[in-house]
């Protein structure tokens, strides 16, 4: 197979959430780098870096596309929910050979927001100023938006590594 696939995480993600899509697919023959977003780099237990709250999606995209140009080669782009979105983005410049999207965030201009979205982020979204601060969700709202498929000790086990 021998293609290049650059894995990009989603908000309070970091490159361990692709251990299991980054072993199946290396067992296949493709080389995957996983990256992990700015500030996004931290213990999750820690207090986040202020500056998380104000780093744009351009900006992600500004660094992406740094990494994508010293692969030396035209990658497969995967990415899911915030990092759907940028893969888009990079796609958009011409930077990936293909682009996997898994549960991408939506773009300016779609409205996405339905009662399951409210239900998801209910607690970031009702603290004000939640559009400049490093916010997570609580355990409850993790679950019931990605985790329910996992088992319960999984479940803290993953929301645990949440930055």
């Amino acid at each position: 197979m021998n293609e290049t696939i650059f894995m990009i995480h989603g908000m309070w993600g970091g490159a361990w959430h692709w251990g299991n899509y980054k072993n199946l697919l290396e067992k296949e023959g493709c080389r995957c780098v996983t990256t992990t977003l700015r500030f996004h780099d931290m213990d999750p237990q820690g207090t986040p870096d202020p500056r998380l709250g104000t780093t744009s999606l351009l900006d992600y995209a500004e660094d992406l596309e740094r990494e994508i140009k010293q692969l030396g080669v035209k990658p497969i782009v995967m990415g899911h929910s915030m990092g759907g979105l940028l893969a888009q983005i990079l796609g958009s410049r011409g930077l990936a050979k293909a682009l996997v999207l898994l549960t991408p965030a939506s773009p300016a201009g779609i409205i996405s927001l339905r009662p399951s979205v409210i239900k998801s982020f209910w607690s970031v979204q009702t603290k004000w100023g939640f559009w400049k601060k490093p916010i997570r969700q609580t355990f409850k709202e993790a679950v019931y938006s990605m985790l329910y498929l996992l088992p319960p000790d999984e479940q803290r086990e993953v929301y645990d590594k949440f930055v």
